[in-house]
């Protein structure tokens, strides 16, 4: 593979990888958010005894589920995103100041 392709391969995936981890870390902040409201939502289910408050729980608890598979997604796809980095970075062989690179001089 040539440097220029290698080269490129690594910058678009670190430009990926920067994405997955700030997409990441944005929901992790969420789910945090929505989980504290969840605990308050059940709180208000348990002591109003509505069937109102109730279905809030529900549906907020519903909405969290799908917001932590998300994040768990999201997780996996930085996992695979900094093994398909250092894959990368393995196979890296730049060039020296006089255009050779290490596999040149063997």
């Amino acid at each position: 593979m040539g440097l220029r392709v290698q080269r490129r391969r690594l910058e678009d995936c670190q430009r990926r990888l920067s994405a997955a981890r700030e997409s990441l870390h944005v929901l992790e902040e969420q789910v945090a958010v929505w989980n504290a409201a969840l605990d308050e939502a059940r709180i208000r289910a348990l002591v109003s005894e509505t069937p109102t408050q109730a279905q809030e729980y529900e549906e907020l608890s519903r909405h969290v589920a799908v917001a932590a598979a998300e994040m768990r997604r999201r997780r996996r796809e930085v996992g695979e995103l900094v093994a398909e980095r250092d894959e990368l970075l393995r196979s890296w062989e730049p060039k020296d100041g006089d255009g050779t690179t290490s596999s040149d001089r063997r």
